[in-house]
């Protein structure tokens, strides 16, 4: 298996010659997961202290630097669930009750969060992500069953992936740029 580091030259290298498919599918996730959170990090690790501190919305109080946090931290656990679901096993109780609870608690526990200490986790957080979801085969990629944050259909790895670890930087960083008016 090649490191996250040999993938991404290998993305590099074959963006210019347009040979995607000598990449993996889950090496092509891995490097979107981590485009995502570079994304986030660039556009945030300029702003200044009152942006870091800005609510991202009326009905989200939380901080640009609790988004980041957030973003952040949540990457082992949405790891996890794709795992599960790529093992077979059905995912029942995770519920969006229990992300609401989950995303106050990181409010409340990272008010004061720095931006060196959210970008660096981040950063740290995006990788081991993305090596993980690396070493997925195509088969568990595509095994399915019942995830309880989609409702209990029965979706796959990948989805879970793609919906979860990969687009929560780009979901995030889209709204941080509307709060900020960017």
């Amino acid at each position: 298996m090649k490191t996250l580091e040999e993938s991404k030259d290998q993305l590099n290298s074959t963006t210019t010659t347009g040979d995607y498919h000598l990449l993996s599918r889950a090496e092509l996730l891995a490097h979107r997961i981590v485009q995502g959170a570079d994304g986030l990090a660039g556009f945030v690790e300029n702003l200044s202290e009152a942006d870091w501190r800005t609510p991202v919305s009326s009905t989200d109080r939380r901080t640009v630097g609790n988004i980041v946090y957030h973003v952040a931290a949540v990457y082992p656990i949405e790891v996890d669930l794709a795992r599960a679901i790529a093992s077979g096993k059905a995912v029942t109780d995770v519920t969006w009750e229990l992300v609401a609870e989950i995303n106050a608690k990181h409010a409340a526990e990272q008010a004061e969060i720095t931006k060196v200490a959210a970008l660096e986790l981040l950063h740290r957080n995006s990788r081991d992500a993305a090596s993980v979801v690396q070493a997925f085969t195509d088969e568990e990629l595509d095994r399915a069953a019942p995830f309880s944050l989609s409702y209990g259909a029965p979706v796959t790895a990948q989805f879970v992936i793609e919906d979860h670890a990969l687009r929560h930087s780009w979901h995030h960083l889209a709204g941080i740029r509307k709060a900020l008016g960017r």
